[in-house]
This record gives C-alpha cells, sequence and structure tokens, in this order.
C-alpha cells in the first residue's frame, strides 16, 4: 500500500519534528519535512502527532479453545483501535500451544483477518507438563518461533528451567518468565514473585540464555532484574500499564501478579526512567463478567495501554515521548525480532496517529475487545488513538 502523510509531528525513540512520510509498497521510502506530492492517498496529519504504531510482548486473545472471552479478530481489532500492530501471544490456550499445528492455526489465522502481525509463543513444557521439553527439539528449525514461554503458572522446576534456556539459547529464542514460585502463592505473591524472578535471572547468567521477565510488579523482582543486567546477564522485562498506574491502597483490583505497593510503582517508575525496563507489556487478559465475579485475576489492556502510560509517565514528568516510544515500539520490536518499531526509511509503514491534547474517559462499553475487565472504568487520561496504520493501509479510525 502506498500513502503520503503529511504535516504530522513525528515522533520515534530519536526524533521529533514536523514534517512528511511516504509509504509505498507497505515500507517507509521516504521521511523529510516536506515531500512534494506523490500519486498515492494523501493524509493531512496536522496537528497530530504520528508515532511508530506500539508492539505488545504480552497479550492473551483466549482462541483457540477459550474464544466466549475474546478470539484472534476481536483481539485483533482491540489491538489496532490501541495503536498496535504487533503482538506476542502466550501459550495458554486450549489446546495449550505446545505443537505446530496449534502455533499455525494462531498465525495462520491472525494473517487471515490481517489486522496486525502476531508471534504466538510455544509452551517451554509440553502441555504445561512442568517437566516435558522434547517438543521444544522437534520444532528447533520452525521459522515461525521466536519466543517461549509458560505465561499463568511459570516453570517450578529449576533444572528444568536451566534446561529449557539452554535451549533456547541453541535454538535463537527468547523465554519469557511467568515469575511465580506457586509454593508460597497462597501465602504471600510478593515472596513468590521476588523467589522465581531472582531464580530465573541466576540461571540466564549461567545458561547465557536470552531470558525476558514478564510483568515485574514489585521493587525486589526488579532490582534483581537489574542486578543481572548489571552482571552481564541476556535479561530483559517489561512492566505493564496497570503495575505503574495504580497502587494497591487506590485500587486492589484483582490482576496476577496483584497491583502493588506505592513504593513499589515508584521503583518501577525510577526503573523505566534509568533505563532499565526495557517495554512495556499490556498483559491483556480477557474474562467475561461471570468469571470476574468468581475470581479470575486479569483486565483487558490493549485499548488503554497508551494513554495510561502517556498520562502516567510522560504528562507526569518522570519520562520523554521519545522515551516511551523506545519501549512500546523500538525495543519490543527488537525483541521479537519485528521490522518495525521507528520510522526509518526501510521499516514496515506501521504507524498510529494521535492526539495528545484529547482527555477523554475509559468507556469499556465502546471496547472492541470481548472483554470489559477493567479497573481504569471511568477515568481520564489524555493521548486518544486517532488512527491506526499497517503496511501504509488505514486499519484502525477513530
Amino acid at each position: 500500500m502506498n500513502l503520503l502523510i503529511k504535516n504530522a509531528r513525528v515522533i520515534d525513540c530519536s526524533q521529533d519534528f514536523i514534517g512528511d512520510i511516504y509509504i509505498e509498497g507497505g515500507v517507509i521510502q521516504e521521511i523529510s519535512r516536506e515531500i512534494i506530492k506523490k500519486d498515492a492517498p494523501c493524509l493531512d496529519a496536522k496537528g497530530l502527532v504520528l508515532m511508530p504504531s506500539f508492539i505488545d510482548t504480552h497479550a492473551h486473545f483466549r482462541d483457540p479453545g477459550l474464544t466466549w472471552k475474546e478470539d484472534i479478530e476481536t483481539g485483533s481489532k482491540a489491538a489496532v483501535a490501541g495503536g498496535y500492530t504487533g503482538v506476542c501471544l502466550m501459550a495458554n490456550t486450549n489446546p495449550i500451544c505446545s505443537s505446530k499445528e496449534t502455533l499455525d492455526y494462531v498465525i495462520e489465522k491472525g494473517q487471515e483477518i490481517g489486522l496486525i502481525d502476531i508471534h504466538q509463543c510455544l509452551s517451554i513444557t509440553k502441555n504445561f507438563d512442568g517437566k516435558t521439553l522434547e517438543h521444544l527439539d522437534e520444532l528447533k528449525d520452525y521459522k515461525r518461533i521466536r519466543a517461549i514461554s509458560d505465561d499463568g503458572i511459570g516453570v517450578k522446576d529449576g533444572r528444568v528451567m536451566l534446561e529449557a534456556l539452554k535451549k533456547a539459547k541453541e535454538y535463537g529464542w527468547v523465554i519469557m518468565s511467568h515469575a511465580e514460585s506457586s509454593e508460597f502463592s497462597d501465602m504471600d505473591m510478593r515472596l513468590a514473585e521476588d523467589m522465581m524472578t531472582q531464580r530465573d535471572v541466576e540461571l540466564a547468567k549461567y545458561t547465557g540464555g536470552r531470558l525476558h521477565m514478564s510483568h515485574v510488579s514489585t521493587k525486589d523482582s526488579m532490582e534483581y532484574v537489574i542486578d543481572g543486567k548489571l552482571k552481564g546477564a541476556n535479561v530483559t522485562c517489561e512492566v505493564t500499564p496497570h503495575h505503574i498506574a495504580l497502587t494497591r491502597d487506590e485500587n486492589n483490583y484483582r490482576v496476577n501478579p496483584p497491583i502493588r505497593e506505592k513504593r513499589d510503582v515508584e521503583f518501577l517508575h525510577k526503573a523505566i526512567k534509568d533505563g532499565f525496563v526495557d517495554c512495556i507489556g499490556t498483559d491483556h487478559a480477557p474474562h467475561t463478567t461471570e468469571e470476574k465475579l468468581k475470581g479470575s485475576p486479569g483486565m483487558v489492556g490493549l485499548e488503554t495501554a497508551f494513554p495510561i502510560c502517556y498520562t502516567t509517565l510522560v504528562t507526569g514528568k518522570i519520562i520523554s515521548l521519545n522515551k516511551l516510544s523506545e519501549i512500546m515500539s523500538k525495543n519490543p520490536a527488537n525483541i521479537l525480532g519485528m521490522n518495525k518499531g521507528t520510522i526509518s526509511i526501510g521499516k514496515e509503514g506501521d504507524l498510529v496517529l494521535l492526539d495528545l491534547d484529547k482527555k477523554f474517559k475509559v468507556d469499556s462499553s465502546k471496547f472492541y475487545s470481548k472483554g470489559h475487565n477493567t479497573p481504569f472504568e471511568g477515568m481520564e487520561f489524555y493521548g486518544e488513538v486517532q488512527m491506526t496504520i499497517k503496511g501504509g493501509k488505514i486499519v484502525y479510525k477513530k
């Protein structure tokens, strides 16, 4: 697709100027303060901010098998409504994504819908049994695999995790760790996260395997990640919008990991500012109203992530908008091996137009997701997504 975008405020991790972008054949071909007219549709973006589309390292679309919560089509629509064109999905579907057949089903259905690029995680252990790794060897040459994860439960056995890290290193994959030592979960969820975070960072140092710590939420866990980074471990990490915007005293909405204390939130902000947080992962986790009433943990996040992060971090004067672009676009694209995330010649023409001055109230009844489970209902934020562009094609318009 070809598209000329004019008069936008162009912002990514390293630039901020008023100018034009030309996309040809789905790829950014020209960037300038002024581009002469092209034989292509022209979009006047005066007064709006143009950024690279966002990439989510952590989401659940519940497909296959749990499609009353969400499916690939509704999840994709929610993603583009939030400015996302790339999403990494977790393996806790039904069946669990432990096979080539399930992985192919998800990716090919996503391609058929055509709104976003999907990476589907393979499970670390077969069917989440906590011990079997043979399926990793069987699929070691399969090019569609970028990441593996037992998200939702974690890998309890440290020796199994060590072997998985060795295999991931050999096969060029990243392990996404759900840090929760289940023997402590019913006693202290803080201890459960901290114990497994420390273990997995140490195993990453020992093996040299690529480790990505998902939804880091406590001060101690982030300190373990920082220590690992400083000591040369091949570790990256994400935080969620809800863990940086909410404190337990204000809103104890049920998610896993839980909403934390003020001291945790403040330390996560400091870690973002100091450059130790690599990306934002929404942990988009749709549930029905009935499931939430019965205690299912999780919230939807794709459609609210940018305004929450922009309002909390940028208008809150913790980081710049350039830095926010780095952790919502550039870094997650690099982690997942996607050719997007910056506004550069040769990158895919995946962009988002934003009205940063627009203040709006969260209304879950208007979500594209099947899930309406959010603690942010009725709250006001700045930074409304006006349009999402994938490969030069408009895939969402407010």
